[in-house]
């Protein structure tokens, strides 16, 4: 068997420390030739800007001295080109920028979710759904203002100063030299602002996910919010949560609200406005400077310091989306489920559990040392107390999570070896708590198999005992349903997931109590539905309710994660030990006149008013002698529900690996 390595698939090497700016070129590597183009144009741009002020500046002095009108319209022109040069290149610089920055949100949306999809489940239980949601909203967003503005903005800033600079110190440096006076004090004071901004961002960055959690906690659970008002935990945590957010801002308002208030005024046109004057006022009653010379820095001198802040402030989100790309790119380098080393596709469709030994992330293990085998074809029932590891059991079939030690194996090959794709096809699941998509009932279906005809879907909806519920909507089957609401009932949910495994058509069906939440009248249909599903497939139910698997070929008991009974029905009553201690515990009647009269009584009263009760029958049960199956007889079983053995006599299920009932 192929090795299964934890550390497989590492984050790539161009990824070294969170917050590098090696982050950032990682992620921006499909769109980087079009951000160049875009910020070229926007600094060829941001300097064309200047021929207007420029123009006014020269015609001023033209008009202050000679006064020669070829010149003055010389000067029109060139300040209307520059206006309508800067114009188009700012435009089209716009337009290459948020074409690429779309681009880059699609890619990288969509890279995040096939990463999400093959992540195990236990990041998503152990950091929440917000962290997520963070990487895909938040996240993504802050790289939109670095894409699509900050970079524009940037170059910009520096394509005027840097043009204007050159104009006024060719005009007089001393007056430039004035003009730019205040600007180290207020580079000085942003410095010391922004010397705790790392610090600062990854509290910001913590916060936000810790209130993306406490949000996605909140709507879940909003009906116990209600029903207990301000006393819920998720209510409280999410008051923290708006908290610990609420006071990451102020403290980075605190430290940087004063240096940015004196930059501002320190960098504001009326100062440089006052300085300017004054001084050009002064050097040119001195002789120093001619009047005329003085325009240049009335009209253009004044607004030169004011794109520092716009590189300020573009640097800031720089560093916003320095923080987000580290962000994203530690989702991404979260190593998913090992690929196949040594890919292999299973015959046969048996299920078994070898030594099985599993925990969850920074707990004790859930399962221990489980050793269980679940024939092709057959109805494995698994029971126990809440916490025993039944869900956990049937979780690592489909590869949900990988084993601590041990191997589950299906037709003989470890499902670490068989292709994700492949495997989620051999397997259908049935939850206990339905979710379905924000999507048609049409296409919620369609998830069982992406390319089903509307003939299939609507075949499979009639084998779940859902067409006429369907039909009776608004839309019928384009109706759009939610994820956990809407005009549906629990069991016409239920069914509707029932009618996309029946699609799915996997030769394996695992059940988590699919008929915990549905009332008694839609049970039925449900049972009738899970009836068609797992005809003559392997079949693994998780159950509580006994009376419900006491046809299974094989009732497997687990407590503290480990087997301590496995066999039929009759044979654990027989043995008294825990499966007995639950069967009477839950009233049930086993034909002997011991324990649960009283239910024994109703579940008989119920027999003749509704019919049978709903259970899962054992291979061959309710079938012709001649139509049964032998052990060489293909698999082959009937779940449809109630039913007695037509022959009336009770038939034991298969051997459990020859060691019958234990304790």
């Amino acid at each position: 068997m192929a090795l299964h390595s934890p550390d497989a698939a590492p984050p790539s090497d161009g990824v070294r420390e969170p917050g590098s700016w090696r982050a950032v070129a990682e992620l921006l590597r499909p769109v980087r030739g079009r951000l160049a183009l875009g910020a070229a144009l926007a600094l060829v741009g941001s300097a064309s800007g200047l021929l207007p002020y420029a123009a006014v500046a020269q015609i001023g002095r033209e008009l202050l001295g000679t006064r020669r009108d070829a010149v003055v319209w010389a000067w029109v022109a060139v300040g209307v080109a520059g206006a309508a040069g800067r114009l188009a290149l700012m435009v089209a610089a716009n337009l290459i920028t948020h074409y690429a920055d779309a681009d880059q949100q699609r890619l990288l949306r969509t890279r995040l979710a096939r990463h999400a999809a093959a992540l195990p489940l236990g990041w998503f239980t152990g950091r929440g759904s917000g962290e997520l949601k963070k990487a895909m909203e938040d996240d993504t967003e802050d790289m939109h203002h670095m894409v699509a503005h900050a970079v524009l903005d940037l170059a910009g800033a520096v394509g005027l100063p840097a043009a204007a600079l050159v104009y006024l110190v060719a005009t007089d440096w001393r007056m430039t030299a004035l003009t730019l006076a205040a600007l180290p004090a207020a580079a000085l004071a942003l410095g010391a602002a922004h010397r705790t901004m790392p610090v600062r961002m990854a509290e910001l960055t913590r916060a936000q996910v810790d209130l993306n959690n406490a949000v996605v906690e909140y709507v879940d659970g909003i009906e116990v919010v209600k029903a207990y008002g301000g006393a819920g935990r998720a209510r409280r945590r999410l008051a923290d949560a708006v908290d610990r957010l609420g006071d990451s801002l102020a403290a980075w308002v605190a430290e940087a609200g004063r240096a940015m208030f004196a930059s501002r005024m320190l960098l504001s046109p009326a100062l440089v406005l006052l300085v300017v004057a004054g001084a050009g006022t002064g050097l040119i009653l001195a002789g120093a400077l001619e009047p005329a010379d003085l325009l240049p820095f009335l009209l253009v001198g004044v607004g030169l310091p004011a794109p520092f802040m716009t590189i300020i402030q573009g640097a800031q989100q720089l560093r916003r989306g320095r923080a987000a790309a580290a962000h994203l790119l530690g989702v991404l380098a979260e190593p998913p489920l090992p690929a196949p080393r040594d890919p292999a596709v299973p015959g046969a469709h048996g299920i078994r559990f070898e030594a099985v030994t599993f925990g969850y992330e920074g707990a004790s293990p859930v399962l221990r040392g489980v050793d269980l085998e679940c024939p092709a074809g057959s109805v494995t029932a698994v029971v126990g107390p809440s916490g025993s590891g039944k869900t956990t059991l049937s979780l690592l079939v489909p590869r949900f999570f990988d084993v601590d030690a041990g191997a589950v194996r299906i037709g003989g090959v470890d499902v670490r070896d068989i292709p994700q794709e492949r495997l989620l096809a051999l397997v259908a699941t049935v939850f206990q708590d339905v979710v379905l998509v924000r999507d048609t009932v049409r296409e919620n279906i369609r998830l069982g198999r992406p390319g089903a005809s509307d003939a299939e879907v609507e075949a499979a909806a009639r084998a779940a005992r859902v067409h006429e519920t369907i039909m009776a909507l608004p839309q019928g089957y384009d109706t759009v349903v939610t994820g956990r609401s809407g005009a549906l009932s629990g069991g016409q949910r239920q069914r509707i997931t029932i009618a996309r495994a029946l699609l799915q058509d996997a030769p394996i069906v695992l059940l988590d109590e699919a008929t915990a939440h549905v009332d008694p009248e839609n049970e039925r249909a449900v049972q009738e539905a899970l009836g068609a599903l797992t005809r003559g497939r392997t079949l693994v139910v998780i159950a509580h309710r006994l009376y419900t698997i006491r046809r299974a070929d094989q009732i497997v008991v687990l407590d503290a994660g480990r087997v301590v009974e496995h066999g039929t029905h009759e044979e654990l009553l027989a043995a008294g030990g825990r499966y007995r201690d639950m069967w009477d515990a839950q009233g049930g009647d086993d034909g002997q006149g011991q324990g649960g009269e009283d239910s024994g009584r109703a579940e008989r009263r119920d027999r003749r008013r509704n019919g049978p009760a709903p259970g899962y029958r054992r291979r061959g049960d309710g079938e012709p002698r001649s139509r049964r199956r032998t052990p060489g007889d293909p698999a082959r079983h009937d779940c449809a529900p109630g039913g007695a053995d037509r022959s009336g006599a009770a038939r034991p299920g298969p051997a459990v690996s020859g060691r019958g009932t234990t304790r």
